[in-house]
């Protein structure tokens, strides 16, 4: 939300401001650090760690990622939100205090100072799947633009990193140094074993710089995988109105977010953790299956809602699920990515698919829940990578066509192309494709996406037949 809307609110209600003496609520000592305050962060790890039993002794200090300004409001208010549950039968309010100091992503040398801190035993990740700049291949693209200036100030010591990850990186050089001990990672992102890539794109960048950093990151840093899930759209000048109706003061900060809330943790905490399963968290040891069905029937759905359902006119989820040609299409999709989950003994009856799927239908279909699509859509390139491909893979491998995965690539790529709001990593790469036409055009786009696809002329030959599907926009998107 802009300063200037926050003033103009504020400007407009002469109300007491939300702060701790207003909310009685002990702050508690910072125990995990957070990178990429933003309202997911909010309603989802801030809230399950306000809610578990010993919450009293895991206060948050939460770092933002490209601008200052949830920081600046946040601080302003000791930290406090209130978060809005949004059900169709009305909203409740409730004040969330585990945040106990929000700080500007740009100071690297208070993120160093708390992670070197030996109190801290978390730290926490919500900086979206293209900040780990992940190449086709999976693995840290080490010669993309901002990674190489962050290694190059790292290794003049000159300057403070930039990206999420380079400050990580310098901020757990900082604890080695202080002698802290070890702790935990936990990647919150949308990512297919995001333990893993996490602990990848980490361990890459401090082995360019110092490899010996990397092995003590090794022999230290655990990096913990979950499966996250809790729509949470942006907030509105409507919503800060509500909370002032309803709460009796003024929140320039306030989070609205469904009822359903779902995390799933695999890894270790050598430090320790909050009781996040009072909350309701669920710790497993084997997550994928977790992940999977979360990354294909939630967020698969979303992507293909994203790019069908802005081509067919439509804004929120909500409005595109009401149309039956996306609607066939998330099934169609379902369908797919259902064949190729399996649980635990080889089964999905530990993953109660059916009722998942019937779950995300009303889940999707909250129109108090205004999820628009314009925000799902960004960085397709990467999303898609964990969405569609390994959904099209499997059903290529098992014999059969794939198309309702390779539906939503196609569909991708039309949006690509008629979008002025289209917004990517690989940007650049998408529009010198999309200045080629016919199959040259498909099979670059693919490319991007996954290069052993692009290299399978029958798959470029389905995905061109599929582009075209959803046909123009009805409206600008």
């Amino acid at each position: 939300m802009s300063v200037g809307l926050q003033a103009e609110t504020a400007a407009a209600v002469d109300l007491p401001r939300l702060n701790r003496t207003l909310q009685p609520a002990a702050k508690a000592p910072i125990r995990i650090v957070h990178l990429g305050l933003g309202a997911f962060h909010r309603s989802h790890q801030a809230w399950y760690t306000h809610r578990a039993g010993d919450a009293a002794a895991w206060g948050i200090a939460a770092f933002t990622g490209r601008r200052p300004d949830a920081a600046l409001a946040l601080a302003e208010q000791d930290g406090l939100f209130t978060l809005v549950e949004r059900a169709d039968g009305g909203d409740t309010f409730d004040v969330v205090g585990s945040i106990v100091e929000a700080a500007d992503g740009a100071d690297v040398q208070r993120l160093a100072t708390l992670v070197a801190a030996p109190a801290t035993a978390v730290v926490t990740l919500t900086i979206t799947e293209a900040a780990y700049r992940l190449g086709a291949d999976g693995h840290l693209d080490r010669t993309a633009s901002d990674v190489v200036a962050d290694l190059a100030l790292l290794a003049s010591g000159s300057g403070n990193p930039t990206t999420p990850l380079g400050r990580l990186v310098f901020a757990l050089a900082a604890r080695r140094a202080a002698g802290a001990g070890p702790l935990a990672v936990v990647c919150c992102d949308n990512l297919s074993s995001n333990g893993t890539v996490a602990h990848h794109a980490v361990a890459g960048i401090a082995g360019a710089w110092d490899p010996s950093l990397a092995r003590w990151i090794d022999d230290n840093v655990s990096f913990v995988s979950t499966s996250v899930d809790r729509i949470t759209p942006r907030t509105t000048g409507a919503d800060l109105a509500a909370v002032e109706a309803s709460c009796g003061y003024h929140d320039t900060s306030p989070v609205v977010a469904e009822p359903f809330a779902n995390w799933v943790l695999s890894g270790d905490f050598p430090a320790g953790r909050p009781r996040w399963e009072d909350a309701g968290a669920l710790f497993v040891a084997d997550i994928e299956p977790y992940e999977n069905r979360k990354l294909w029937l939630l967020n698969g759905a979303h992507s293909l809602l994203a790019y069908a359902g802005q081509l067919r006119g439509h804004t929120t989820v909500a409005e595109a699920l009401a149309d039956p040609l996306c609607l066939r299409a998330v099934e169609t999709f379902w369908d797919e990515a259902e064949a190729n989950l399996s649980g635990q003994g080889g089964t999905t009856a530990d993953l109660q698919i059916p009722a998942y799927r019937s779950a995300l239908l009303a889940r999707f279909s909250n129109a108090r829940i205004a999820h628009h699509l314009a925000q799902i859509a960004m960085d397709g390139s990467t999303k898609l990578r964990m969405r569609a491909v390994p959904v099209l893979q499997a059903e290529r491998a098992a014999g059969r066509s794939g198309a309702a995965a390779a539906l939503m690539i196609a569909a991708w790529m039309d949006y690509s192309a008629a979008s002025a709001a289209f917004q990517d990593p690989l940007a650049d790469q998408v529009a010198a494709a999309n200045r080629l036409s016919g199959t040259e055009r498909v099979r670059a786009l693919l490319g991007l996406v996954d290069p052993v696809l692009a290299g399978d002329a029958a798959v470029v030959g389905l995905v061109e037949d599929l582009c075209g599907t959803f046909g123009e926009p009805a409206v600008s998107p």
